[in-house]
């Protein structure tokens, strides 16, 4: 219990009583804010030791969860039987829950499947969004319902499916006009039996599976008893099918040879808070289709959990398990995964490979290029959009109460680790789109410990101290007079800050300072509802969850995060400090920065004595002790 006492004074005796009773035992543990609300879900085979974990200071090297374990007042937990269970009951809490702390599937909801209603005597093809248990074939998901309907287009012309809602006897006098057009086979007028409906439906899941050579195979022969039997129009008809079939095996590229099992290939790529992951689809050794997906919530976490998620996430929405999944790298709880996997599966064996070498591994390395070049090309997409550039920040116009559009806003974002290496960062967007020729950071000078009011205050005077001097520098006219630093000299038309109503004090006060209180708007972005907080009125501003403000607003703040998340490394880099000395309860700043100086290394600091610890520049005895039993 002696290591959670740490942050005994940052917790409720509630929380704390919730700590010191945890069962030993395998479960789920779900984290809930001051509403109440859900905000993360995990899982554990010791639960006690799993949750407490997030309270000692090692298990907070990271700012998200240091910033999920500041909002968390309850805690409830479910046992179960296994790890198996305990991962199919996680999965299903975060589907119901959607917890923002989650690395989770964006936009989940949206993920269209194609539809096989065998439950009917001539099966429908629809396209759905939801996969039940009713007997029907699914296959997918999709990125989109256009991808669905452009396929759906396809598989019309070489299977005319029906598209109708009448009720099919046979016995019709008429045909519709789809029968004329040759994209349905007439089964109300009995032109098609119903067995030979059915076969049809049947070549088309066979098709969608990447199966085309047996499908090919049937065709050829059904087209030759035709032409025997003299149905010349009939065998024509199956020609044309062949032909088309034909034709889109043939841009299908051949990866691996049919030998080969069915298999996913699947790789990510990063952006600061988002991953783009693709899939690759390979049946029968052709690469059949392949579709991208976004995570949210994944900064600071890294890649093997992030792709884990997704694996987990994307086989419990897919219909279907290949024998065979290729990654970039090992996922967490590998063996329990692939148990989960092959229970989806049936009970048959699922393989997940990370392929070192040779046509596989290249077909990762593929993966991981689309998915890159994928990601930059949304970004890309959304800053060349002038007409979304305009109608978010027209949204933001009106929701904040501001004189005009803001042509120009700042954003700030401090980032430290217990108070080690502080940074400040001061990202620009102009009519929406970054302006990176003006980002500036602030190596933090005169805070002590880790005080990011003080920080965010120190930022902003620096910057607004640098435009008074360019004021300056703008009335000179002497010659060769210097010219002003346009990141400095333009007052912005909004200034965002990342982080709540403290934050947004230490703001305002700053452009009191400066004259700039009414000249300046200002708010303050709360991270975990992302609400946004405005001088002197007690409730937040909500923007739209889908609204095009909210997604300027988050790209501006994930591209401020991400700048003083580099600066930061940069900065502990260069001092030398890693995080092995950052979680030493007592030992600060200076004196992680003084054994450094002092040992060189932390190899050095790992092999000295107690003794040597403890007469090393402003150290003591007890200040070594911990050091000694820490890097043991």
């Amino acid at each position: 219990m002696g290591y959670v006492r740490i942050f005994a004074m940052q917790i409720s005796d509630q929380l704390q009583g919730i700590l010191d009773t945890l069962p030993t035992k395998t479960g789920c543990y779900l984290m809930k804010d001051k509403d109440s609300k859900v905000i993360y879900v995990g899982k554990a085979v010791n639960l006690r030791s799993r949750v407490r974990s997030y309270f000692h200071s090692g298990g907070q090297e990271h700012p998200r969860t240091r910033q999920l374990v500041q909002n968390i007042r309850d805690i409830e937990w479910i046992l179960v039987g296994s790890e198996l269970e305990a991962l199919i009951l996680e999965m299903n809490l975060i589907k119901k829950h959607k917890p923002f702390y989650n690395v989770r599937l964006k936009d989940d909801k949206r993920y269209p499947y194609i539809k096989i209603h065998w439950g009917e005597d001539y099966p429908r093809v629809t396209v759905t969004r939801r996969v039940v248990e009713d007997g029907a074939q699914y296959f997918g998901p999709y990125t989109g319902v256009w991808a669905v309907h452009q396929t759906l287009d396809v598989l019309r012309r070489i299977f005319p499916y029906l598209t109708c809602n009448r009720l099919i006897t046979g016995q019709d006098t008429r045909a519709c006009l789809y029968y004329d057009i040759k994209l349905c086979t007439g089964p109300c007028i009995g032109a098609i039996s119903k067995d030979e409906y059915r076969a049809m439906i049947a070549s088309l899941a066979e098709f969608l599976r990447g199966r085309t050579d047996g499908i090919v195979d049937r065709l050829h022969g059904d087209m030759q008893f035709a032409a025997n039997e003299l149905r010349f129009e009939q065998a024509a008809t199956l020609r044309d099918q062949i032909e088309a079939i034909q034709q889109i095996v043939a841009r299908q590229k051949i990866v691996l040879s049919s030998d080969y099992v069915d298999t996913d290939v699947i790789a990510l790529a990063r952006s600061e808070r988002e991953a783009c992951v693709q899939v690759f689809f390979i049946r029968n050794g052709r690469l059949i289709g392949r579709e991208y997906f976004l995570m949210e919530g994944t900064d600071d976490t890294p890649d093997a959990s992030v792709m884990s998620e997704f694996v987990k996430q994307f086989y419990d929405q897919s219909p279907g398990v290949p024998p065979q999944v290729l990654l970039p790298h090992e996922v967490e709880e590998i063996q329990i995964v692939r148990q989960w996997l092959e229970s989806r599966r049936g009970g048959q064996k699922v393989t997940i490979k990370v392929p070192k070498r040779g046509q596989k591994r290249e077909l990762v390395q593929m993966a991981a290029e689309n998915a890159a070049e994928t990601l930059n090309a949304l970004q890309a997409q959304w800053e060349s959009d002038e007409h979304r550039q305009t109608q978010a920040l027209a949204e933001l116009n009106e929701a904040l109460e501001l004189p005009q559009a803001p042509a120009r806003i700042e954003c700030y974002d401090i980032s430290n680790t217990q108070g080690t290496a502080m940074v400040g960062s001061m990202v620009v967007f102009e009519q929406g789109v970054p302006n990176k020729q003006h980002y500036r950071r602030f190596n933090i000078r005169n805070v002590i410990g880790p005080d990011d009011f003080a920080s965010m205050e120190e930022v902003l005077t620096r910057r607004f101290r640098r435009w008074q001097a360019m004021e300056a520098l703008e009335r000179d006219e002497s010659p060769g007079a210097k010219k002003p630093d346009r990141s400095f000299s333009t007052l912005p038309d909004l200034i965002i800050i990342d982080g709540g109503k403290g934050q947004l004090g230490r703001a305002v006060k700053v452009l009191n300072e400066f004259g700039l209180g009414d000249v300046v708007p200002v708010v303050g972005l709360a991270k975990r509802e992302e609400e946004l907080f405005l001088p002197g009125k007690p409730l937040p501003v909500l923007l739209p969850r889908k609204s095009e403000g909210l997604y300027l607003v988050q790209r501006i703040r994930d591209e401020a995060h991400r700048f003083a998340i580099t600066a930061h490394r940069k900065q502990r880099s260069r001092l030398g400090i890693t995080s092995q000395l950052d979680t030493i309860p007592g030992i600060g700043p200076t004196r992680r920065k003084a054994l450094m100086q002092h040992f060189g290394s932390i190899d050095a600091i790992r092999q000295a004595s107690e003794q040597e610890l403890a007469a090393a520049p402003k150290m003591n005895t007890s200040s070594a002790a911990a050091v000694k039993a820490h890097l043991q």
